[in-house]
């Protein structure tokens, strides 16, 4: 009975947010015209940030954790961005601490309403490849999920919240797992914004040399660990 109502609160919760933002999609509202332009332009988002001041953090920590939440948000823009704004290592911070907020509300929302929920928000084709997350209790497979690029994060971290693992450790683990590549990012941002195009090509160049390879083997790395099941941490 309590899973019924929780699934009850939770349905009506997410059809009430999903009109909302139906409706401000449709009608072309002006909030929806500025969370666009945001996104999309980073010096309106830089002049915007610097006039509201000290609530600059805030504001950006939140659309970094929301890009976790609404998945299909580009996050390579948005920590590119914290880089830009506010420097490599403040950047760094601010990233971390927006993708820790989003990834364990994602983890949280996921454990709450149960697979039901998980399996509607996730592709078909993500659960086919990812299902075995649910099983999972294993921090070293959280963690070299979240350390592989090109792997659905964001979406691991609902499905995550459907496996034995202890909040704790997946909040830890994830954390770990993102800092490498959220530190690129930031890094990226930092010197875009300084005029150190040699340092971002530098950068970038190492990222492609490192994640490339990595991002090939994503798959059959995935299968490998779906298959063996393997006890892992």
């Amino acid at each position: 009975m309590k899973a019924k109502v929780r699934w009850i609160i939770g349905g009506a919760i997410i059809a009430t947010l999903i009109a909302s933002c139906g409706w401000l999609v449709l009608t072309n509202a002006p909030a929806y015209q500025f969370l666009v332009r945001l996104y999309v332009d980073k010096r309106f988002l830089k002049h915007t940030l610097r006039e509201w001041g000290v609530l600059a953090p805030v504001i950006f920590i939140g659309l970094q954790a929301l890009q976790v939440i609404v998945a299909p948000i580009p996050g390579e823009l948005s920590g590119i961005l914290g880089g830009y704004l506010f420097g490599q290592w403040v950047g760094l911070l601010y990233s971390t601490i927006g993708l820790v907020l989003g990834s364990v509300t994602a983890f949280a929302v996921g454990r709450w309403l149960g697979a039901r929920y998980v399996q509607k928000l996730v592709s078909p084709d993500i659960w086919r490849k990812m299902g075995f997350i649910v099983e999972a209790e294993g921090a070293i497979l959280c963690f070299i999920i979240f350390l592989i690029p090109g792997l659905p994060k964001d979406m691991a971290c609902y499905l995550f919240g459907l496996s034995p693992m202890p909040f704790w450790i997946f909040a830890v683990v994830s954390t770990l797992g993102r800092i490498p590549d959220t530190w690129v990012l930031s890094a990226q941002g930092a010197h875009t914004a300084s005029g150190d195009y040699r340092a971002v090509v530098f950068l970038t160049a190492i990222v492609v040399a490192v994640a490339l390879p990595l991002y090939y083997c994503r798959t059959r790395l995935v299968a490998w660990f779906r298959t063996k099941q393997v006890p892992l941490g």
